[in-house]
């Protein structure tokens, strides 16, 4: 029976977590500050969690940099349920702008103004749209989520990289070829794909603000490579993630999402008018709004798992006295020592993505060693488990390996993936 030390896992999530951090955990779990509670116990209502919090919030902030005019959000529901809560909230936030825009200073009851609603009625049909770029399995999961919720003529495919890499993901398609609508409710993106080992190299050029500080409304998914490279958060007008990755674990998702998409600049649509307008109306639990109003205690949060969460914090800041571009550092240089290895073998392995798009996170590629490709890839797997290293198996609707780089995964672990992989090569 392997103990934890003898293990160095490489799955995709729910990821490791520093043995340190869940040894703290442990003891918070049972009594927590010499309360004689564990942290689990007390009430999320209490002083002590709001404590927790709101130092997990000044923590992540400090690691990223984010600026004090964006709200940090603890939800539930992970990266899949902002699939839904990104659509309500922006959708409704679009509606807000076009009834300022359409209405004015004109006060009182909308249904009042049957003329000034049946015009902003048409605005919604004709101009509401969701754009999309679909690299891989989660971005194509989102587009589908929006279209179920708005309908097909809400949602635009600005991107899809299938259409240019036959039939297959692999690829970001070039920014020239991208179909962006004029005035987009929002633009999403998946900035590193878990499944297919894409990730965004930077951020895209044509979704940069202008000079005025204005440009499109970018929501991205960061569920895997948050906390890895420092991020131009100015340029977002929300980052969604799970925590489970490289953050802490399964049960919380975090958004961070600027204060001018929530009270009191911005309000979401009444249910009223939304239904007037046939869009869907958000379960409260999901309004951006609600969350911030209460500090993410509008229901019951788990605040172990915030607990968790601002330990992790705790430990980059106190090793990395640059903060995420320390992390950057090591992550980078973990992912070089793995794609090194697989690429010094080209008749032995296949990466899969296009190398200027290959994931820093989620390392893919195929075992070609002899005829029978599945053989070889059950051997690897065989043989790299008889080593402790473990969680490498592909995803099931791609195959192969899969080496998931999260910044709990030690360079040593990565210098023993790295051996082995050249040692299987010429074995």
């Amino acid at each position: 029976m392997p103990s934890r030390s003898d293990i160095t896992y490489f799955g995709a999530g729910p990821a490791l977590l520093p043995t340190d951090v869940l040894e703290e955990a442990a003891g918070a779990l049972l009594n927590y500050n010499a309360t004689g509670l564990g942290v689990a116990e007390h009430s999320h209502r209490s002083a002590l969690a709001a404590g927790i919090i709101n130092q997990a919030k000044a923590d992540l902030a400090s690691c990223l940099d984010i600026p004090d005019d964006y709200e940090i959000l603890f939800m539930q529901g992970g990266g899949t349920g902002q699939f839904s809560t990104s659509v309500y909230n922006f959708a409704g936030a679009w509606v807000a702008r076009k009834y300022k825009e359409i209405f004015g200073d004109v006060q009182g009851d909308p249904t009042d103004h049957p003329e000034l609603l049946n015009q902003l009625k048409q605005a919604v049909d004709d101009e509401l749209k969701i754009d999309y770029l679909v690299t891989g399995g989660w971005s194509q999961k989102a587009s589908v989520e929006g279209e179920r919720l708005l309908g097909s003529k809400h949602i635009n495919i600005a991107a899809d990289a299938r259409k240019t890499n036959g039939g297959k993901f692999g690829i970001i398609p070039d920014e020239s070829t991208w179909k962006l609508s004029e005035n987009a409710a929002l633009v999403y993106f998946c900035d590193n794909e878990t499944v297919d080992g894409v990730e965004f190299p930077t951020f895209p050029k044509s979704l940069e603000p202008g000079p005025d500080g204005k440009g499109p409304i970018v929501v991205a998914d960061m569920s895997s490579n948050i906390l890895t490279r420092k991020i131009p958060v100015r340029n977002f007008s929300a980052i969604f993630f799970g925590a489970q990755k490289n953050l802490g674990m399964t049960g919380i998702t975090v958004v961070v999402i600027k204060k001018s998409f929530l009270p009191p600049t911005i309000s979401q649509p009444s249910p009223t008018l939304m239904r007037y307008l046939g869009l869907p109306v958000p379960p409260i639990i999901f309004q951006y709004e609600t969350a911030a109003k209460n500090n993410s205690l509008y229901n019951t949060l788990s605040i172990f798992d915030v607990y968790v969460a601002g330990q992790v914090l705790k430990k980059l800041l106190r090793i990395y006295p640059n903060k995420v571009e320390g992390q950057q550092a090591v992550t980078d240089k973990k992912a070089r020592l793995i794609y090194d290895a697989i690429e010094a073998f080209p008749e032995i392995y296949k990466i899969i993505p296009n190398k200027a798009v290959r994931s820093r996170m989620n390392i893919c590629f195929r075992v070609t060693k002899g005829d029978d490709i599945d053989a070889a890839e059950k051997a690897f797997l065989e043989e790299a488990t008889a080593q402790g290293l473990t969680g490498l198996k592909g995803h099931r609707s791609l195959g192969g390996i899969r080496a998931s780089n999260y910044n709990s995964v030690p360079l040593e672990g990565a210098e023993k993936l790295a051996t082995f992989i050249r040692g299987f090569a010429t074995s």
